[in-house]
């Protein structure tokens, strides 16, 4: 039977608070009936048109894992991408909360070598920058990574940018964030909120 409650996250690969989202997500369904689908969103293609560079990647780096895993969903399926990405960051380093190596995390996933090398090319370009738009469209275009949309019994899809934490909430701590996150965005008009300044990511897997 399927989970009653649907959280879609649209992430960037290569942030951290993101990744720590993403664990969180997957705590969830250990204690709330949820599923999580995966979609690429991409920082290069949401910080192109500015002026300054806020992710310090002039050389376009951030375009390689996100492409892998454009490439992964399109050939692979969700469940491949979700695999892939956990691997990623299983391989990361913690001194530079960076991502680990592309080909270990695909071979670690079940999936082919080879597909590290779309990540040097264009050819899943339109493919990161579809599924990008449809997850920008549901916030704004002034947002960031992650988007979720949560859907569920009764209520029509909301979206949001975040949350975004600094460490993986575990067990019923995920629950009542996720409880959290249902009981703000049930509120006629609800539009946004934001904490204190980010700590430092934790991102153990």
């Amino acid at each position: 039977m399927a989970a009653p409650w649907v959280a879609d996250i649209w992430f960037d690969p290569s942030c951290p608070y993101t990744w720590i989202t993403s664990r969180w997500l997957v705590e969830v369904t250990r204690v709330r009936p949820v599923e999580v689908r995966w979609h690429v969103m991409s920082l290069s293609v949401l910080n192109e048109h500015r002026d300054d560079d806020p992710e310090g990647d002039p050389d376009g780096y951030l375009w390689v894992p996100v492409r892998v895993c454009a490439a992964v969903a399109e050939l692979h399926g969700q469940e491949a991408l979700a695999r892939f990405y956990a691997a990623l960051w299983a391989g990361a380093r913690a001194s530079d909360d960076w991502l680990g190596d592309l080909e270990t995390a695909l071979a670690a996933a079940g999936l082919p070598r080879e597909l590290a090398s779309a990540g040097t090319t264009t050819e899943y370009d339109a493919a990161v920058r579809a599924s990008h738009a449809e997850g920008v469209r549901l916030v704004s275009a002034d947002t960031g990574t992650p988007v979720i949309a949560v859907s569920g019994p009764g209520v029509e899809r909301v979206a949001v940018f975040g949350p975004v934490i600094s460490e993986i909430p575990r067990g019923e701590d995920a629950g009542r964030l996720w409880d959290g996150l249902l009981l703000m965005t049930s509120v006629p008009g609800f539009h946004s909120v934001k904490g204190a300044p980010l700590a430092e990511p934790r991102h153990t897997p």
